[in-house]
């Protein structure tokens, strides 16, 4: 199809049927891993994959699925529904459930509802502009749009697809993070780096030197102080007239379009949180001024948490949303709110993130599928088209979470990151905490600022301590090594094949903990 062709549109016909059963059954698969395995696999690739099948079955009923954009819908419907319905459905009403307060799943579950219809619409209004360029790295999107490349022209791409697979799925196999690897290919060098830093740091602070950087609460303070600074940069490139290296001719929505944008989510998310708040009955616990508090800390939290899981999926294609939750939390913890209002702040800002995250993705690969935006018109209509699929399977995830839910939790069958977040708010906040916190946040701020906005240093090094797996951390370094010896020895006529066999990796490693995931977890909520 050419680029001046009229772009698949989601609603029509066969495709909206493909996209319906698609969604529903992304959002199913998301909910049996979250609670069983308590991960969310990436499932973009396998919903292209399954387009691709239909389209060689020999009927001309099946034969539109051929077109790579029908494809690329389908892949973003997956997708969204897979992190919808597990981490910005499931997860959040799993906590007003543990905490005893069955009453409350209803209000929290509209509410963080229509959290992540807002968070995705963010992400659509947001990408391309200096804040979140098309021309980041966003390694998920780039790994499924050349398998969906690979499987429509042939040739010698699909070959070094094929073979970036198959070592994907070994190198997996071995418990190589073979996602980390193709990545250092891909992504900013300078934020992959700080990335793999970080993970190595966690991963052997304490054989190194006794100290466990996560019980000294390091992560989360660098996080913090690096989080604000992210915060500045981002309010600072919109008022600046340029970015560095980046013209408003290089992006196509412009800095005012990011202010309205911003301006925008900040409203809702307040709209939403006193709603959240109202719904809950928080007013029965709080008086007026700290309910207000509350209110404002809750938008700005469930704010900030969406750009810096968005930063973090851009440059690394991970996300530690369910960590920066977790910060979220201690700082209300500190700010003296109540257990119950500390319960329903974290499934707000939980519940903000992934889907903003999950959607830089899909948009990055429709964008290289378009074209690279050669056709300004049917990027932008594609782009709506995205928009469309990705909502109607963020709406299908809302009954199947809600028709499903109590089968799983009345099992014991809970996202296990929840049974975190409660266990420390009814510990509280240890003495000390604080002091920790703060005194982690100077070197984060630091670092942050010295990298400046398109490296995001901080919070890239922020990322890594949040993961304990230093295996990806050996894989990025590595990866960024061969990536350095590759350029110096063949230049820039080497990045596409190299791009191309990375994203392989990434397609190999997410394939392979798909269905190892789906063969753990079995079929239906089962009794632990």
């Amino acid at each position: 199809m050419s680029a001046h062709s009229p772009h698949p549109r989601a609603l029509s016909g066969g495709t909206l049927v493909l996209l319906v059963v698609l969604s529903v059954l992304g959002a199913i698969i998301g909910i049996q891993l979250l609670t069983t395995l308590g991960v969310t696999a990436n499932t973009s690739i396998t919903g292209a994959i399954v387009a691709m099948i239909i389209a060689r079955v020999p009927l001309q009923l099946f034969a539109k699925y051929r077109s790579i954009h029908i494809q690329n819908l389908a892949q973003s419907v997956t997708s969204a529904a897979t992190f919808g319905a597990a981490n910005s459905l499931l997860m959040p009403i799993a906590l007003p459930f543990m905490f005893g307060r069955p009453d409350l799943v209803l209000p929290v579950f509209i509410g963080v509802s229509f959290a992540m219809l807002l968070d995705g619409y963010m992400l659509y209004r947001m990408f391309d502009t200096r804040v979140f360029p098309a021309s980041g790295a966003w390694p998920p999107g780039v790994a499924a749009a050349e398998a969906i490349k690979a499987g429509d022209s042939g040739g010698r791409q699909a070959v070094l697809l094929v073979a970036g697979v198959a070592a994907g799925i070994t190198g997996t196999v071995l418990g190589i993070s073979m996602s980390a690897f193709g990545t250092a290919f891909i992504s900013n060098i300078w934020a992959l780096s700080m990335f793999g830093i970080g993970l190595l740091s966690r991963g052997y602070s304490i054989t190194l030197t006794g100290y466990d950087l996560n019980a000294i609460y390091m992560p989360h303070g660098l996080m913090i102080g690096a989080g604000i600074v992210a915060l500045f940069q981002v309010v600072a490139l919109i008022r600046t007239k340029r970015a560095e290296n980046m013209s408003e001719a290089e992006v196509t929505r412009d800095t005012t379009s990011v202010k309205h944008s911003l301006g925008f989510g900040a409203v809702a998310y307040i709209v939403l949180a006193a709603l959240l708040a109202f719904g809950c009955g928080l007013y029965t616990e709080m008086s007026l001024p700290m309910l207000i508090a509350f209110v404002i800390y809750a938008a700005f939290a469930a704010f900030v948490h969406e750009l810096i899981v968005g930063i973090a999926a851009m440059h690394s294609g991970w996300f530690p949303a369910f960590a920066v939750a977790l910060i979220t939390l201690l700082i209300g913890m500190m700010l003296g709110f109540p257990q119950l209002a500390l319960v329903v702040l974290c499934a707000f800002a939980a519940a903000t993130g992934p889907a903003f995250a999950d959607m830089g993705y899909d948009l990055k690969a429709g964008f290289i599928l378009r074209g690279y935006g050669e056709d300004p018109a049917f990027e932008m209509e594609g782009r709506r088209q995205q928009l469309i699929g990705v909502m109607m399977a963020f709406i299908i995830c809302i009954p199947v979470v809600y028709l499903s839910y109590h089968a799983y939790f009345s099992q014991g069958l809970v996202p296990p990151v929840a049974k975190v977040y409660i266990t420390t708010i009814q510990a509280g906040i240890a003495e000390g905490v604080a002091l920790k916190l703060a005194l982690w946040a100077i070197p984060g701020a630091l670092i942050q600022f010295i990298g400046g906005t398109k490296r995001q240093l901080g919070v890239m090094l922020s990322t890594g301590l949040l993961i304990p797996n230093p295996l990806a951390g050996w894989a990025v370094l590595v990866g960024i090594a061969l990536r350095l010896i590759i350029m110096k020895n063949w230049g820039e006529k080497a990045r596409p094949s190299m791009e191309v066999f990375a994203a392989g990796c990434i397609a190999g490693d997410a394939l392979y903990s798909f269905f190892g995931s789906i063969l753990k977890s079995g079929v239906g909520p089962k009794a632990k």
